[in-house]
């Protein structure tokens, strides 16, 4: 009697094991929608843990308030409704660990990267989504070498370091009367890069380079450095870095009395950074690439929805905003998520952005651009003045 039993348990048993499996290949075949709804992964890739870790949540942020706002006025491509995710990667400014979580998100088949916020992590990065056949919009990555090395797949929204380098160089010389200037540098490719570009126009603007000393983007003590570089009195001190080392370094130089201005490009202009550096942060100057938030067309708007939702913006939020617009746009005129269709559609793709007008040239560089210069007054940024960029020309580098 058992035997007869345990076999119809064993029948009904496969039977719902059947129907379950058929319910899930239902859903595979409909691209894990429900209800006809399909769902579009977009990677975003940042430093969310380390000492950049509140620019890389800044990049986050933005994107994910792009996306939610995107979700909820509702997109259709190619007859169905869908829903963008967003998967964020932590690369921990890393270039190696960049690599891998590159893979990872080509892994996972997404259909797009915003990202990285680094430029250092962007350019070994954009090897594989080139590979692949993705398209990769960097919301901050200035470095020129990101978009020379003329991958199709690599777009970025903010203005590179050629202009930033060159603003900053001859404002250190022509408007900050500095004649004999030190330049400190962190190795990375944005402020190596970035410290290059400043040589060059310092030199072009008849200033002196008297020094040019290196540290690392993890450093905390540069007192063997600043002591060297008090020796050789300098007006000027300019770094090419992030905040996380520019802070300490202008409270070491001030501890050691060198009176030398300390001029910094976007990675110290941070709120960060006045909130570690404290009261040494006054009177240092500093640029970033494109108009001051309340200059940018959509840029009161965004401030008011981003400090709503996820508070301070640090500095790059509002054009990682931009970027998943505009990937999204790229999808919306293609009618399609797939790389290969919406990736024809970027270099021909033109759109009112929030920080100012969005296209790119036959580089993937934003065309046009502005760098804004910033002082510290009372403990807040307040800006000097804004160079705007020839409509031609190539963009900078972070």
């Amino acid at each position: 009697m058992s035997g007869p039993r345990m076999t119809q348990w064993t029948v009904w048993a496969f039977a719902l094991a059947l129907g379950l499996s058929a319910c899930d290949k239902k859903e595979e075949t409909a691209s894990g929608t429900v209800a006809g709804e399909m769902t579009v992964k977009i990677g975003q890739v940042s430093p969310l843990t380390g000492p950049q870790a509140h620019l890389g949540k800044d990049n986050d942020n933005g994107a994910r308030l792009a996306l939610e706002e995107i979700n909820a006025t509702g997109v259709t491509l190619g007859g169905k409704k869908v829903k963008f995710v967003l998967v964020s990667e932590d690369d921990m400014a890393d270039p190696r660990t960049a690599t891998i979580v590159a893979q990872k998100l080509v892994d996972q088949r997404v259909a797009g990267v915003l990202g990285h916020l680094n430029s250092g992590t962007s350019i070994p990065a954009s090897k594989i989504y080139l590979d692949a056949g993705i398209p990769q919009i960097s919301p901050s990555a200035t470095a020129i070498a990101y978009t020379a090395q003329g991958f199709k797949t690599a777009f970025r929204v903010m203005t590179n370091d050629r202009q930033q380098g060159k603003v900053l160089g001859e404002y250190a010389v022509k408007n900050l009367g500095a004649k004999r200037i030190a330049i400190i540098d962190d190795r990375t490719a944005y402020g190596q890069g970035l410290a290059d570009e400043v040589e060059r126009a310092v030199k072009a603007s008849g200033g002196e380079v008297i020094a040019r000393e290196f540290t690392t983007d993890r450093s905390t003590d540069f007192l063997a450095i600043l002591t060297s570089i008090k020796a050789r009195k300098p007006d000027l001190v300019f770094y090419g870095g992030m905040d996380a080392q520019g802070a300490p370094m202008v409270k070491q130089l001030r501890s050691l009395g060198i009176t030398a201005k300390f001029l910094g490009g976007d990675g110290v202009q941070t709120s960060e950074f006045l909130k570690l550096a404290g009261s040494q942060a006054e009177d240092v100057t500093a640029s970033s690439p494109g108009l001051p938030i309340d200059s940018m067309p959509g840029g009161k708007e965004f401030r008011e929805k981003f400090t709503q939702r996820f508070g301070t913006i640090q500095t790059y939020a509002p054009y990682a905003y931009d970027a998943a617009m505009t990937m999204v746009e790229a999808m919306k005129m293609a009618d399609s998520a797939e790389p290969a269709k919406y990736l024809a559609e970027l270099p021909r793709l033109r759109r009112a952005g929030v920080t100012g007008p969005i296209s790119f040239d036959e580089r993937g560089d934003i065309r046009g651009g502005a760098i804004t210069l910033y002082r510290v007054r009372d403990g807040k940024w307040e800006v000097l003045e804004t160079v705007m960029g020839d409509a031609g020309q190539a963009p900078a580098q972070k």
